[in-house]
């Protein structure tokens, strides 16, 4: 008699790249959203990082299908999701909001170089929804995985957004600084300008963090499997990138930079911009790959 033993091992459904392809999209929505502050909401202290935002968003945006179409292998097949269409399915919406979004990007952008108020406005208006989209499908992608409590919770679409403005307001903070200090003609920052964005983005990673502790403090009341999901984050292997890199370096010490009146200059709202991105790209990753920590039985 012989014995045969199969060694099947686990295989990820989402990894690396499709972190890298929620952090980027997550960049691109919150940049968007920022740059219609000024020209869609009338918030003129903004105006002049209106542009540089809308560049971001749509250079970003355009790179971060890329890191999808590697990941799955035979790119070229990825036209059939334009015919095969199923309306229950957040992928068959996003292949859609991942054509009209960019375009959408490209025509705010004329227009705002343009000097057209009026249509600025309008593409402005329409893009709002769309950017929205075109990243909370990526928390529903998730969200809808039953069998994967990390993933499964009706907190992730706005865990998703709230991070993407967060990150958004952080990598238009770094690059304005870069351009005013090393390009621009006088070699001078807006202090103002890079305080008011600062104070904006602590606004917003205050509540990130909140919906942080709420969607793990859910976990940890819920059942069997939920409880070893979150007690992952806090005491497994996950710990020290969950506690200590993406909320304690991304988050806790960005905070305390902003709003803390004796540490606050414009090199350290810099610093802790470049923090948040590096904390958000660690809350993608985590997501990811800590959701598909333990193997389906």
């Amino acid at each position: 008699m012989i014995d045969i033993l199969y060694n099947v091992e686990h295989q990820e459904a989402a990894g690396v790249l499709i972190a890298i392809y929620f952090y980027l999209t997550g960049i691109s929505a919150g940049s968007f959203i920022l740059s219609t502050l000024a020209y869609v909401f009338g918030q003129t202290k903004f105006k002049p990082i209106g542009k540089i935002a809308v560049i971001l968003a749509t250079v970003v945006l355009i790179i971060a299908p890329l890191a999808l179409l590697i990941h799955v292998g035979r790119p070229f097949r990825s036209w059939r999701l334009f015919y095969n269409i199923n309306f229950t399915s957040p992928i068959s919406w996003g292949s859609f909001l991942l054509t009209l979004y960019p375009i959408n990007c490209i025509l705010y952008g004329y227009y705002i170089f343009k000097n057209n108020a009026r249509m600025t406005k309008l593409f402005g208006t329409i893009g709002i929804p769309l950017a929205i989209s075109v990243h909370g499908y990526c928390g529903f992608i998730l969200g809808f995985a039953k069998a994967r409590h990390l993933w499964n919770t009706a907190l992730m679409p706005i865990l998703f957004l709230v991070s993407a403005i967060v990150s958004g307001i952080a990598l238009v903070i770094f690059v304005v600084y870069i351009r005013d200090k090393f390009f621009s003609k006088e070699g001078k920052v807006s202090d103002q300008l890079i305080y008011d964005l600062a104070k904006l983005m602590g606004g917003f990673l205050l509540l990130d963090l909140f919906l942080v502790l709420s969607d793990v403090l859910i976990l940890l009341a819920g059942n069997e499997d939920a409880m070893k999901a979150g007690w992952l984050l806090l005491t497994g292997k996950f710990a020290f990138p969950f506690l200590g890199i993406e909320n304690g370096l991304g988050k806790v010490l960005p905070a305390i930079l902003i709003f803390s009146t004796k540490l606050r200059t414009t090199n350290r709202m810099v610093l802790a911009s470049f923090l948040v991105m590096f904390g958000i790209l660690f809350m993608r990753l985590i997501v990811v790959l800590a959701g598909e920590f333990y193997p389906l039985i």
